[in-house]
């Protein structure tokens, strides 16, 4: 498997915000998020190969149960599935990150973190390309592959990268498209940006959004605690 990062650290984002997680950042991604800041494992892939044995020590290591597999878009990666089941087989408490377009296909994890892409993800044909801006959009939103996740996990929290009301709105309506019930506070409204600054700057439209509809504030501590670097 391609592994672009492993690092120990105290997860930033979600229910599990705070919890000290071993994080595996798998390389490669299906899509190109125009505000993606992680390309070293999406835009331009980079890593090395490691084995399972390797992965496994090194997901154990830490003081935690928790471990976190995050991307790029890690459900791409070879042999993901058998990663996951031989962690949980260890005891491990398994998060795994994801866009929700590839369906988990009897992958068992503990806690499926969504973040389906909305359309102010799309990059522009400068950016990418035509061909990648096609493939993007043609993929990012899947809403049964979505249904599919949050109907096999043993739990699961949809998070929206949220600049705009009509970001908001659209996160609603691909809620609503599932055909399922989702609880409010089972979405996650997580402010865009890569800086403290620009993150502080969604702020006021999240909060109010949160006790209009009950969802939940996903901060991005992360950010807060070491800046926008790898290996936090």
């Amino acid at each position: 498997m391609r592994i672009s990062e492993i690092f120990f650290s105290i997860q930033g984002e979600g229910v599990l915000t705070g919890v000290p997680s071993v994080f595996i950042r798998t390389s490669g991604c299906n899509l190109r998020c125009s505000w993606c800041d992680t390309p070293y494992a999406s835009w331009q892939p980079e890593g090395s190969e490691m084995t399972l044995d390797e992965l496994l020590a090194q997901a154990t290591r830490h003081p935690t149960r928790h471990v976190v597999i995050t991307g790029g878009e890690p459900m791409i990666a070879k042999d993901i599935r058998t990663f996951i089941a031989a962690l949980r087989a260890r005891g491990c408490h398994v998060t795994v990150e994801t866009a929700g377009t590839i369906a988990p296909a009897g992958c068992l994890v503990d806690l499926a973190s969504l973040s389906p892409k909305l359309s102010n993800s799309t990059p522009t044909a400068e950016l990418a390309g035509p061909a990648w801006v096609a493939r993007h959009e043609s993929a990012r939103c899947q809403p049964e592959v979505l249904r599919a996740w949050i109907e096999s996990a043993c739990d699961y929290q949809l998070k929206f990268v949220i600049s705009t009301e009509r970001d908001l709105e659209e996160a609603h309506a691909l809620v609503a498209s599932l055909g399922i019930p989702v609880p409010p506070e089972k979405i996650l409204l997580m402010p865009e940006g890569t800086t403290v600054e620009a993150m502080r700057s969604r702020y006021p439209l999240l909060i109010d959004a949160c006790l209009r509809y009950g969802h939940r504030f996903s901060h991005r501590l992360h950010l807060e605690l070491f800046g926008n670097k790898r290996g936090t």
